[in-house]
């Protein structure tokens, strides 16, 4: 996505139980490392992106034992 001129390459996770951690705490070095190179591919394909500042955000999305969701969007949540 953009965000003014900013390209953002959003994980969004799902948790149905928090009982060991977060949504938004599973996206680990595994997962980031998976994300930069998509990232990477998605730029070496689309040159018109190329000179955009990037962030990778995550938006985690936990189930409540009260049928509600909590969300949490951690901006800028790792570097390449």
């Amino acid at each position: 996505m953009l965000d003014h001129d900013c390209l953002v390459f959003v994980e969004v996770r799902y948790r149905s139980a928090t009982a060991f951690s977060s949504a938004a705490l599973t996206v680990d070095r595994r997962k980031q490392s998976k994300l930069v190179r998509t990232a990477e591919m998605f730029l070496a394909t689309r040159p018109g992106f190329v000179a955009h500042p990037t962030r990778f955000d995550v938006i985690g999305v936990d189930a409540r034992a009260d049928g509600r969701r909590a969300v949490e969007w951690i901006r800028d949540a790792f570097g390449p």
